[in-house]
């Protein structure tokens, strides 16, 4: 009986299993990592160093369907980075004036043009915000917290901006 029982849990758990399997793709879930966009070609454009700009162009270097250009004039599409910012701010104190919890907030800045400069999409900002749970004991450690925050914000706004590309319309 316990081997009829198993056979039978086995069979229902393979069943449930290949049943999600084929409903993911219905749910318009995709993996990470290719970019599906309505152009051939894209430049990113940045003043300064822009950590956001160097991870959106390792993305596209990455994409097979999307080839990153050196120059706007080569791009259907140029993505503008105009502005980046890290902030840490207080969020809340301890009875003794000790802080006991940061928000970190992540924005960008950005614009969407035609390789003739005109925009395709307004000027427009991600932001990301994050709680961080403070404590004096542990300043080192907040600190390699807080850094791997950004950068974990960082992608998820270079993510954000991948989806509002993929919804762009270019002018024929």
């Amino acid at each position: 009986m316990v081997s009829h029982f198993s056979k039978a849990h086995g069979r229902l758990a393979a069943l449930v299993t290949t049943c999600l399997v084929l409903l993911i793709p219905g749910c318009g879930f995709h993996l990470r990592g290719e970019v599906d966009v309505p152009f051939e070609n894209v430049y990113v454009q940045s003043s300064g160093a822009s950590q956001f700009a160097t991870e959106l162009r390792r993305v596209f270097k990455g994409s097979s369907l999307v080839e990153l250009t050196d120059a706007a004039s080569q791009a259907e599409v140029v993505v503008q980075i105009i502005e980046e910012q890290q902030v840490q701010e207080i969020l809340s104190l301890s009875a003794s004036g000790s802080v006991n919890e940061y928000q970190l907030l992540y924005r960008v800045s950005y614009r969407i043009m035609d390789s003739l400069m005109e925009d395709l999409v307004a000027p427009d900002e991600i932001r990301v915000r994050r709680d961080l749970t403070y404590d004096d004991t542990q300043t080192l450690g907040k600190e390699s917290e807080v850094q791997l925050l950004f950068r974990d914000m960082r992608n998820d706004a270079v993510q954000q901006l991948l989806r509002r590309l993929s919804l762009v319309t270019i002018p024929q």
